[in-house]
């Protein structure tokens, strides 16, 4: 378990005074805890948050008081721009009890289906949920692909690895991943043109039987007969 030394927050605390003691706000409550408030050294939790995210116990350790908290983090506030994180909740767990939590899941492994037979992997679903007690929670939970070999392959629910004192919480047909077959885009083929069926525009007026065709006198050719010398 992670563990982070919290301090209780009054209203002398203000965000400019624990922003230069590296210190940010933070709230804790649950079942049977009132919501306090509190704060935390920002590296510290940064620090317990890439191991512990939202699904591992974080023990909040109140060493004034000589008092733990096994907790979750709940919520987090970060900064739009710079990700710094500004505030944080963290919900307090029963002691003895149970808890239903949704756990990511990671894909491994390489499906035959992907790469001799040219299918896609289509992750359907990105975290499962389970119940545990807060010591047994995984921070995630690994999915093997191999098993994919067909382009029809699937793998449900049914089919996680969970680790002990785990259980899943949610139908075990649902669909965790699957293969998709590529679709070939058809081509037209090219159009062939019958070239005999195409009429061509002559210039002038088409001369009747027996007509000649009118057009340009010839040079010198005033129209009529020429006159005899």
């Amino acid at each position: 378990m992670q563990t982070l030394e919290i301090k209780p927050r009054t209203k002398k605390d203000t965000i400019g005074s624990l922003k230069k003691e590296g210190r940010i706000p933070a709230v804790f409550y649950g079942p049977k805890e009132k919501s306090t408030s509190i704060s935390i050294v920002v590296k510290d939790f940064i620090k317990v948050w890439k191991v512990a995210g939202e699904t591992s116990v974080v023990v909040l350790k109140d060493s004034a008081n000589n008092v733990e908290y096994e907790t979750l983090i709940h919520d987090h506030d970060a900064h739009p721009v710079s990700g710094a994180p500004r505030h944080i909740d963290f919900y307090v767990l029963e002691k003895g009890k149970k808890v239903q939590v949704n756990i990511p899941i990671t894909f491994t492994g390489v499906s035959p289906a992907v790469k001799d037979k040219g299918g896609i992997l289509v992750k359907v679903a990105r975290e499962a949920k389970i119940e545990a007690a807060p010591k047994d929670l995984p921070h995630e939970l690994v999915v093997d692909i191999s098993p994919l070999v067909e382009l029809n392959s699937v793998l449900h629910a049914r089919d996680l690895v969970l680790p002990t004192g785990v259980a899943l919480i949610m139908p075990e047909d649902e669909i965790i991943a699957s293969i998709s077959v590529a679709k070939e885009e058809a081509v037209d083929a090219p159009t062939t043109i019958d070239v005999s069926t195409i009429e061509v525009a002559e210039k002038g007026k088409k001369p009747k039987e027996g007509e000649e065709a009118t057009g340009a006198a010839p040079a010198g050719d005033k129209g009529g007969d020429a006159k005899k010398k």
